[in-house]
Order: C-alpha cells, then structure tokens, then sequence
C-alpha cells in the first residue's frame, strides 16, 4: 500500500491570537490522515503563544526570534518542519473539512507540478472571489498580478465560472502547497521582498526550473485578508510596487528588462501621481520610495541565478497584453473578459 504523503500546515503569526481563536479550529478539524499543525511565530509580543499552549497542546510552535516578516518568517521556520508537502497557510483563514486532498492527490500524481492553491473566497462575501488568491494567479506582459475572479479591486462573485483545475502562473500565499524539496531546493522565498508578492517570485522561479504551478477550486478556504498590513498602508503600498520591480529585474532575460521595467516605472508615477492629485500623500511617498529603493538595490545586485530566463509569454498563466489597458481604458472588469476567456 503506498503510503500517504505527510502534510505539515504552518501559520505564520504575529500578534494574531484573535485569528487563531477564531479559525484554528477549522484547520484543526481538516480532514487528512498523516497531518501535523504548527505555528511559527513571528515574536509576537501579544498572548497567542500561552493561549496556544493552554488550548492547543498538540500544536507545535516555532518561536523566531524576531519578526523576519512573511518570507524570511517562513524560511527560518521551514528549516525546523519535515514534511512532503507545506501548507503555508494565512492566520486569518477558515478551510473547509476536505480542503486538502484535492491539492496532495493532484501534486502526488503529478511530480511536475510544485505548487498549487485552493480557491479563495470572502470570509465576509462568501459567494464573492477573495482579493489575494480568488481562483488562480496570472500575470501580464508588463508584470502586473491578478486573478481568476480578481482584477485590482473588482472581486467577482463566485458562480462556477473558474471551478476548473488548471495550470496558472503564481498560487497565492494565503493558502499555499508546496512540495518541500522543491521549496528549499529554490532557497525558498527572497528574503529581501519582506512581505508581498514573495510568493509571485518563488512561482516564477518554479516555472523557470520547469515545474508547473496549479489551482484546484474544488477544494475552498475563505479568507479575511489584510490581516497584518490593512489595504492603503503605506509600508503596503512601499512593498507592493518595489518588490514587484524587483520580482521583474530577477525573472525577466536582458530583453524583455530593459524595455519593461523603464516603461512599469513610468505607469507606476502616474498613479503616484494620481494619487496626488487626490490627496493621497501616503501613496505618492511610497511609489517614490519604491522606485528609489529598487535603483539602490539594483546597483548593488547583479542577479546571476543558475535557472533558465524564458520569455515572460512562453510562461503559463501570461496574458500577452495590458491588463491595465483593459482595466483602465476598455473598462473591462472580469478575468473572462480581460482575456477573452469562454467557459
């Protein structure tokens, strides 16, 4: 009888004793056999560790010295985990019962592939798509992230028209399955992303090394979201548009790099500058010190890792124009008709 795969599900928290009270118990009460539950914490200075002693005594805890953020958090606890597989799973999320063997059959006959992701729905909306997974990750050709069922700030809600399994191009990090030999094969996350789009990078990585990254929506967790860092925090907003420049300088060949990131540079001013404009100073700042951040950094690293930097459009989970176009300027709002997708 071949034996069934191990899964380790580990919750990164910080200061998130409320989550864990309110959707530990969920995970808890998932359905799979070889399963351990561990929480690494991220030096939290409120209760969560003694709640968790007191309530939880057949979790593990990971203690972190200090709050090395979401990528660094997750490589300095993934070293202390044995498992087949990780469940890197958000504090602010509630699965469902048979959450998991959908992902773990789909990864354990396919060796290729190295990472999945459940669909994503609202904690609070339940029939409406999740801002920070929905049903599967793509990217543009000017590397902007979005969703099956999400497209900046529009979330669509859920009426089957994304319940395929299918190859996509980054699986979220709320609730993300890894093969952990590939994980620390990759050196895991970047460390020097902090928080945001790490996971974005680590997929596209994957893709380079030729594995293949999937979403299985038959299996469901609902997610809060914006649990650590709130949507319009500038520390937020900082992270998103530098570790995205970032994300690019690392993964695209010399051609693509040079006429992609002048030209991400200049629509990312213009919406520092449209926020400007409305009195969102917060956000101008940001974009600025993104922009000034990435140059410093790019300076100083010559990125020379050993995997292979295909064309962005030979990837999975690439739409070959602008979704800011299509956004923006056509008005068009959901995945299906930014791609010209037909169920």
């Amino acid at each position: 009888m071949t034996p069934i795969p191990s899964v380790a599900i580990v919750i990164l928290n910080w200061n998130g004793k409320h989550f864990l009270e309110k959707f530990l118990p969920s995970v808890v009460a998932s359905d799979y056999e070889n399963l351990s539950i561990i929480i690494a914490d991220n030096a939290s200075t409120d209760d969560s560790v003694s709640f968790l002693q007191k309530n939880y005594p057949s979790v593990k805890i990971i203690m972190n010295p200090v709050n090395e953020g979401f990528a660094k958090g997750y490589n300095t606890a993934l070293q202390k985990v044995s498992a087949d597989y990780y469940v890197l799973l958000n504090s602010d999320v509630e699965v469902t019962k048979d959450w998991i063997k959908p992902v773990i059959s789909l990864m354990d006959i396919d060796k290729t592939i190295a990472a999945c992701q459940p669909k994503i729905l609202s904690y609070n909306e339940k029939n409406k798509f999740e801002y920070a997974g929905a049903s599967g990750g793509w990217i543009d050709k000017f590397g902007y992230p979005f969703n099956r069922g999400r497209v900046f700030d529009f979330c669509e809600t859920d009426v089957g028209q994304y319940d395929n399994t299918e190859e996509i191009f980054w699986a979220t990090g709320a609730a993300f399955f890894v093969r952990a030999a590939i994980f620390h094969k990759l050196d895991g996350f970047d460390e020097h992303f902090f928080a945001h789009q790490e996971e974005i990078d680590l997929c596209w990585r994957m893709q380079r090394a030729g594995y293949k990254i999937y979403v299985v929506p038959s299996s469901v967790v609902y997610h809060v979201g914006g649990g650590t860092l709130p949507k319009g925090n500038e520390r937020k907003v900082f992270l998103n548009f530098r570790n995205n420049l970032l994300m690019l300088a690392k993964n695209l060949p010399a051609s693509e790099k040079l006429k992609i990131i002048p030209f991400r540079i200049c629509l990312d001013n213009i919406a520092g500058m449209q926020a400007l404009v409305k009195g969102d100073w917060k956000t101008f700042r940001a974009v600025q010190k993104a922009h000034f951040n990435f140059i410093k950094w790019n300076l100083k690293h010559q990125n020379q890792d050993y995997l292979p930097k295909n064309k962005l459009k030979k990837l999975a989970g690439v739409f070959n124009g602008s979704v800011v176009k299509k956004y923006f300027i056509e008005k068009k709002r959901t995945f299906s008709e930014i791609i010209g997708f037909k169920k």
